[in-house]
Order: C-alpha cells, then structure tokens, then sequence
C-alpha cells in the first residue's frame, strides 16, 4: 500500500502526468500546489496520487484537488489520502466534487462526508454541477 508523505518540488512531474490523465480533476498549473498542503501518495519512489488542500481558518479546511493514477484507482490510495488529511487537519473539511463522479462521491461519503450543497454551474469542460461534502471530526 502507498504511503503517504508531503509533497516536494521533485514530485510536480509526476503530479502533472497524473493531473493530465484525471479529466474529473481540476485542471491547475502543478507548481501552485507547492503554496497549500500538498500531499502524495508513493509506490516507492513513484507519485501515484495527490491531495492538495488549505486551512481556511483555526478548525476548518478544504480539499482543492485530489487525483489518482488511473492504474491506481480502485485500490484505496484517495481514501488514505483523505485519512491523513482527516487525522492532521481536525475540524471541519469541505470539499467539491463534480456531480458525475460518482466514484469519489461514494468514497467520501463511506468516508463520513456529507452533502451540503450544490453549485449549479460550478465546473466548465464539461458544464457542470458541483456537489459540496463537508465532514466534521469529533
């Protein structure tokens, strides 16, 4: 299983290439997320996910981007890239999620999340709606 560790200069690359076969994520310049918490997941020393989030205030965040490798997916790297954002943020997370992706709505509700709005509009390419989950630690 990956693990999970901050993300570094070196890891743009591979963010990039999986960013680039991720339609369902944003689409962001890579060498912004060196500005938030960027996390990734590695195979050793391969990049095969990413998380990029920010604090927003004292006890609350939000997930900006998260993409896995499609050789990846299915095989819970998102779920413990949201687990370690999860354990070291406590609080209050809010993340958007496009209305098609049904595969990451069903990882972030089994993952405690709960809808709370939608943002018609929200996405462009293709237009569309995004839904808001937020999840609340104890």
């Amino acid at each position: 299983m990956p693990e999970v560790r901050a993300g570094r200069p070196a890891d743009l690359a591979d963010v990039a290439a999986i960013q680039a076969v991720s339609p369902e994520a944003a689409q962001w310049p890579v060498a912004d997320y060196l500005k938030y918490n960027f996390r990734v997941a590695t195979d050793g020393a391969r990049v095969v996910g990413f998380l990029v989030a920010r604090h927003l205030a004292p006890g609350e965040s939000e997930v900006l981007n998260l993409a896995v490798h499609p050789d990846w997916r299915r095989k819970g790297v998102a779920r413990k890239l949201v687990e370690a954002w999860v354990r070291d943020s406590p609080g209050t997370i809010f993340l958007e999620v496009r209305e098609s992706n049904t595969t990451a709505l069903r990882t972030y509700k089994s993952l405690y999340f709960h809808q709370v709005a939608v943002r018609n509009g929200y996405y462009d390419s293709p237009p569309e709606a995004a839904i808001v989950l937020k999840f609340r630690s104890c």
